[in-house]
């Protein structure tokens, strides 16, 4: 069963929490209790498959879905026709106790596939359990990778309608083809003039309003999130985790039982927030490693104990961490603090009204318990992918990057030599310019077009392009919806055919 980070709605069940996507009345939904995943078990799944493994992780949160069908949409979601590698996430080391957990073999090169390709099939079902005759209409705001991710796993799913909405000239241009060139008849996509919090919060706001919830209802249709707002996407991500523990101790690199670290480059907190669910449940995990760009507002909240969002957005050649607001820390903060809702409901208040609060000591001692954040400006970035080019002859996106030199900054500054692994969120041919710069200087991209990089970064690399971002530049253009913040609700309307 699933509960209010709020404390104000009733118990409800794993279909229905992940139908809703989020509290209606302002708040997300978290399992009543952790499961426990005992160490003798994971020791069981050792030779386990990357599907089996997400089966045995799973089954404890979905209730009210049967093993048979959990294994059957398991199946759909992880494959060699979605992801190019049998391991789903393979793990590549750089070091002896440096790992890189690649998480962008899936069909549009981000992180996000693993919980999207997963998503719509748990949320489809979940719809038919629940029952109410109408269509289900997927908001998603994006900073980058979660649109077209969300695209294309709810892509001509019967019964849906899914729009995106992202920052207008905010995101990379492959990460925009990508959305605009999405097929499939159900598919929405609106530049937003603003930044991503712009978006996320009018999406917020929309889930938030009962009488546009009505209005809606009255045409047939309900709402729902493809953002880790909803649990149905945030739970597939803690299977990662698990996964890179176990393919450390196959490949003889680490001892079963030793706990290791994750660095996480997370910017609405969704991903890292997965991995601290999967350390819960009992994965030994020593530290979780929150790794920010220069938009730091989780690396400060860390060291002070104070979230302050009252500060320059900054455009920065990590976009998808481009964020100010980071809505899952909600959840975080609601197990920190020992499950307190009505607090969590007055620091969440004081954010939107007054941009600011401050966490409690007790609250503030349970967090340094189990993260440590830090953060990489662009210079740092971008030598990172130098040097980890020219040293490891690996190459790095600008995210990645990021985590690989807070990986640095917290030896330095802890002397903990922990095995670590590096959560690689994206693949480099999604930020070419940035990366060819790095690794060949800034006249490598001189008179190159976005697609002249790519194979010019393939040519240095010695790396094939993703076949997601291949033949972009020839595809249609479908999606040209430009509007602001405050059109966001007019946007659905229409998109809907709703007066």
């Amino acid at each position: 069963m699933y509960i209010s980070t709020r404390d104000n709605w009733p118990e409800i069940s794993a279909a229905l929490a992940i139908k809703l996507g989020m509290v209606p009345q302002g708040g997300l939904f978290v399992p009543t209790y952790i499961p426990s995943f005992p160490l003798e078990r994971l020791k069981d799944l050792l030779a386990a498959s990357y599907q089996e493994l997400a089966q045995a992780i799973l089954e404890p949160y979905l209730d009210d879905y049967a093993a048979e069908e959990i294994r059957e949409l398991v199946g759909r979601a992880y494959n060699n026709n979605s992801f190019g590698s049998d391991a789903i996430t393979p793990l590549v080391s750089l070091a002896e106790d440096l790992h890189i957990l690649e998480l962008w073999h899936g069909p549009t090169a981000a992180f996000k596939d693993i919980a999207l390709q997963l998503m719509p099939h748990l949320l489809s079902r979940a719809v038919q359990k629940v029952g109410s005759g109408k269509d289900t209409v997927i908001l998603v705001a994006t900073s980058g990778d979660t649109g077209k991710a969300a695209l294309e796993g709810f892509k001509d799913v019967p019964g849906t309608r899914i729009i995106v909405f992202y920052p207008h000239q905010g995101v990379s241009k492959i990460q925009e083809l990508q959305m605009t060139t999405t097929t499939g008849n159900n598919t929405h996509v609106v530049g937003v003039k603003g930044n991503f919090d712009d978006c996320q919060t009018a999406v917020k706001s929309i889930f938030g309003d009962r009488e546009f919830a009505r209005l809606l209802a009255e045409r047939g249709y309900e709402l729902s999130s493809a953002n880790s707002i909803n649990w149905g996407r945030l739970l597939p991500q803690l299977v990662y985790y698990f996964s890179a523990y176990v393919q450390l101790v196959r490949q003889g690199r680490l001892t079963f039982g030793d706990k290791i670290n994750f660095v996480v480059p997370t910017g609405n907190f969704g991903n890292i927030l997965a991995g601290w669910y999967a350390s819960r449940m009992g994965l030994p995990v020593n530290k979780l490693i929150c790794a920010s760009n220069e938009n730091k507002v989780l690396t400060d909240f860390f060291a002070t104990g104070v979230y302050d969002r009252r500060r320059p957005f900054k455009q920065t050649i990590s976009p998808s961490m481009d964020i100010l607001i980071s809505s899952n820390l909600e959840r975080f903060l609601y197990e920190m603090n020992g499950r307190d809702g009505k607090v969590v409901n007055g620091w969440l208040t004081g954010l939107q009204e007054e941009g600011i609060f401050s966490v409690d000591l007790q609250t503030k001692e349970a967090m340094d318990e189990v993260m440590w954040g830090g953060f990489a400006t662009e210079e740092e970035t971008l030598a990172t992918i130098e040097h980890t080019f020219k040293e490891k002859g690996y190459t790095l996106d600008p995210h990645t990057a990021v985590g690989v030199k807070v990986y640095h900054d917290y030896r330095k500054n802890t002397g903990d030599t922990s095995p670590t692994v590096v959560v690689a969120t994206a693949s480099p041919f999604k930020f070419n310019a940035s990366v060819l710069k790095a690794i060949a200087g800034d006249e490598a991209v001189k008179g190159l077009d976005e697609f002249a990089m790519l194979g010019e970064l393939a040519r240095l690399t010695g790396l094939p392009i993703h076949p997601g971002l291949m033949g972009l530049d020839q595809k249609e253009v479908r999606h040209h919806r430009l509007g602001t913040k405050d059109q966001v609700p007019a946007q659905v309307l229409d998109i809907l055919g709703v007066e």
